[in-house]
């Protein structure tokens, strides 16, 4: 059962404040989330700004149009700094998600590493090869699109 570690980072020219305060609200995942997974967020009464302990629920439909409940609790964060996101129940067998900025002369490098263990040992890694570590980089790429019409680009 192999384990698989993503890495994506992105230069983005605002002050560390301005990218922690969207990044740290959870409703603002949604945003930043490719229309074709789909996403809802089912938890009620979500707060302004993560925290350590925070449990958020959703669904997405990751493949074949199938709903799937994902919950999500971010276990570390320190502000303006980085925070990390752990999968309790989902598509994942883990799911590990370390957000990080770190702030340069006149930008923020968010940088992001997702360790992860797609489900049924080999078909799960048949599975990655075929299609899951595609799907991941298309979320990151919508993303970072997303943050760079929102927030500007560093040339």
């Amino acid at each position: 059962m192999a384990i698989y570690n993503l890495f994506f980072e992105q230069k983005i020219p605002q002050p560390v404040e301005v990218i922690w305060d969207f990044i740290a609200d959870p409703r603002n995942l949604r945003l930043i989330t490719p229309p074709d997974l789909h996403m809802e967020i089912i938890s009620k009464n979500l707060p302004p700004v993560i925290h350590p302990g925070l449990i958020i629920s959703y669904t997405i439909r990751p493949v074949w149009g199938i709903n799937t409940l994902w919950l999500t609790e971010v276990k570390h964060l320190k502000e303006n700094e980085y925070f990390v996101d752990e999968q309790r129940a989902g598509p994942y067998k883990l799911w590990h998600h370390l957000h990080k900025l770190t702030p340069c002369d006149d930008y923020v490098l968010m940088s992001d590493v997702v360790t992860y263990q797609p489900p049924y040992g080999f078909l799960g890694s048949i599975a990655n090869a075929a299609f899951i570590r595609n799907k991941l980089g298309h979320i990151f790429e919508y993303r970072r699109e997303t943050l760079e019409r929102k927030f500007g680009k560093v040339e």
